[in-house]
């Protein structure tokens, strides 16, 4: 799909603008990635990865918790998301691989870390995981996507021209409608839609997402999962009971391919876990790092 500009991104990302954003930048292999790096300075670090349209203001609450449990913490915005540059290429699984793997060489995180991934950031985290399982003490897995059939809308979209056409005539409407099926309440409903309106007035922003649509292999990962549960890194698969995204149908799946040492159904909770119950996500990532101390020497 070639590069689109959509009528309303009316922000460019550059040195200028980001000077009054807050977190830091740092320029990567494929770009500039925005990142923060807080928490108890001697705290063990959890790593955090996004979904499919997220900043990491995404995740402020877990972050907080996370923090009150002793916790240090790192997140990012992908690329084509948040303030992270909008890249001109290839929006796949190795790009965001990438992307993290380049990060934490850059910011000299050499120790095993806690790595938590949501929806497709699930993905991200695992196959991550699978390329460095030395640098993972434990892996978190929140609602992830990788199950089922690619939909035929999805399909449709691998075609360049119909994919083009789409994002620009429909591509805010179906991205919006999309984030309204996340969460069940609604006043999180419309506090997610700002946080990631303002993110996608830049430049780029629907291609971004649109390409990753069409480049990233979202469904039918079971292999993926299999793998990963093979690789003997203590991991925790999190799901919200009401989750309208990655339906909770596929947690047996899941648990049987991914082989968590726990698994826990939060109620009442739809697709984004850490986002609508993060005080509950960062009581259960705490504890079920604590419990694995072994992991944490290289």
């Amino acid at each position: 799909m070639k590069y689109f500009v959509a009528s309303d991104e009316d922000r460019r990302l550059d040195a200028t603008t980001r000077r009054d954003l807050r977190g830091s930048f740092v320029s990567l292999s494929d770009g500039v990635t925005h990142y923060e790096l807080t928490g108890p300075e001697n705290g063990e670090l959890a790593v955090l990865v996004g979904g499919i349209t997220i900043p990491l203001s995404y995740w402020d609450g877990l972050v907080a918790r996370l923090h009150a449990r002793g916790l240090r913490t790192l997140t990012c915005s992908a690329y084509g998301r948040g303030y992270s540059d909008r890249v001109r290429g290839r929006y796949d699984e190795a790009l965001f691989v990438r992307q993290l793997a380049e990060l934490t060489t850059a910011l000299d995180l050499t120790s095993p870390r806690h790595v938590v991934g949501t929806s497709m950031g699930a993905l991200v985290a695992m196959a991550y995981t699978d390329r460095y399982p030395e640098a993972v003490a434990t892996l978190t897995v929140v609602g992830p996507a990788g199950l089922g059939r690619r939909p035929l809308p999805q399909r449709l979209l691998r075609n360049d021209f119909v994919a083009g056409f789409v994002a620009r005539r429909f591509g805010r409407k179906l991205l919006e409608e999309h984030l309204g099926h996340n969460v069940r309440d609604p006043g999180l409903s419309a506090e997610l839609v700002a946080m990631v309106r303002d993110a996608y007035r830049h430049e780029g922003s629907l291609h971004a997402f649109f390409q990753t649509l069409q480049d990233f292999p979202l469904h039918e990962r079971q292999e993926l999962f299999e793998r990963t549960g093979k690789l003997g890194v203590p991991t925790l698969l999190v799901w919200g009971d009401d989750d309208q995204v990655t339906p909770i149908t596929h947690l047996d799946t899941v648990a049987g391919l991914l082989r968590p040492r726990r698994t826990h159904v939060i109620g009442h909770c739809g697709h984004m876990a850490p986002f609508e119950r993060p005080d509950d996500v960062g009581d259960l990532l705490a504890s079920f790092a604590v419990s694995h101390p072994d992991r944490l020497e290289p």
